[in-house]
């Protein structure tokens, strides 16, 4: 599966600024749809030193460099959970929970790494994934970099929530926004992926190819079954038990930000809610289409329009440390008064 062919018009695009490379790119769009493969298929275009067919020849030394992480031009900064899952040389034994963040400590590395000519008398680039992951002291960090220009450098910051970045962040690249490719372009692509079902698995990843990959795994599925099954309960559902049985798949999850994946789920099970109480069609749980329509007649737009609110609230604080067990039963018991108030 090559992540080019579904994004044909956006590498193209970065192919067109290789001649004169900006010092800085924010490359934003939705999750899901492979916008750090490209970053990162981008980056090997540039440190690749016979680049054939306008991308990396994968056989020179560099493309060698670049497959076993040491190539002496590139940085990528991400968080240690990211690291961590992608096995990317992180010590597992410590007992410690790994940061879902970029830490300053990450960006205050490449002073050395900025301040040296390459290695290889080409391009260097830095890579930065999620930008987002980034807290205040980091970005002001990062933004001392970005301020003073360095020839032949390019920072290239991934994003699936650029409004979160700082103004002053933002200002200072340029934007590259990845549109959800045409769904059938992204059947064919899920298709030759030997995924079955495009239309079911694109929906509920509301287009993002790469999210629909993930969901048709056994791992994101059974975690979302357990919530759309709680969800589907309505006047029926015990919060308490909810929660319980919601709590028990994020602690087992071992990937980053569990929790807060379960609010994003809520929330489009929420829109989907809001759609049937006005009689319009699903828009990501097409096969709960009826269910939804169900529990539409026992609550009211209006109602579901505020909690829609409040659940920007809950998504914020999922990615605070707290005690996940009664952070859900708060969500359950707000969720099934919208049936019961009515």
């Amino acid at each position: 599966m090559n992540i080019i062919d579904l994004h044909e018009d956006v590498w193209a695009q970065l192919l067109a600024r290789r001649a004169q490379l900006p010092h800085a790119l924010l490359i934003a769009g939705q999750r899901g749809l492979g916008k750090f493969e490209l970053a990162r298929r981008f980056a090997d275009f540039l440190l690749c030193e016979k680049p054939q067919a306008a991308q990396a020849c994968g056989v020179c030394a560099a493309c060698g460099w670049l497959r076993q992480g040491n190539h002496p031009d590139f940085r990528l900064l991400q968080p240690q959970a990211l690291a961590e899952e992608d096995g990317d040389g992180v010590d597992t034994a410590s007992k410690k929970k790994p940061s879902q963040q970029i830490t300053i400590g990450q960006v205050r590395a490449l002073d050395d790494f900025l301040h040296v000519g390459t290695h290889r008398h080409g391009a260097r680039v830095i890579l930065i994934n999620p930008a987002e992951a980034m807290n205040r002291a980091t970005a002001n960090s990062l933004l001392k970099a970005l301020e003073e220009p360095i020839v032949n450098t390019l920072f290239l910051l991934v994003s699936s929530e650029a409004d979160r970045l700082m103004p002053t962040i933002r200002s200072r690249c340029q934007l590259l926004a990845v549109p959800q490719p045409a769904r059938k372009v992204a059947a064919a692509w899920l298709a030759q992926a030997g995924i079955g079902e495009a239309a079911h698995w694109l929906a509920l990843a509301g287009g993002a190819p790469l999210l629909a990959v993930e969901l048709a795994g056994d791992d994101e599925h059974a975690a979302l079954a357990v919530l759309v099954a709680e969800m589907s309960r309505g006047s029926e559902l015990d919060p308490l038990a909810a929660a319980a049985a919601v709590d028990r798949v994020v602690k087992a999850d071992k990937r980053p930000a569990p929790l807060k994946r379960t609010i994003e789920w809520s929330q489009k099970w929420l829109l989907d809610l809001a759609l049937a109480s006005e009689g319009l069609p699903s828009r990501y749980f097409l096969a709960h289409e009826n269910v939804l329509r169900g529990l539409a007649q026992a609550t009211t737009t209006p109602n579901l329009l505020a909690f829609g609110r409040k659940t920007l609230q809950y998504k914020s604080q999922s990615e605070q440390p707290l005690n996940s067990r009664l952070f859900l039963e708060e969500f359950f018991m707000a969720y099934a008064a919208l049936f019961r108030a009515s």
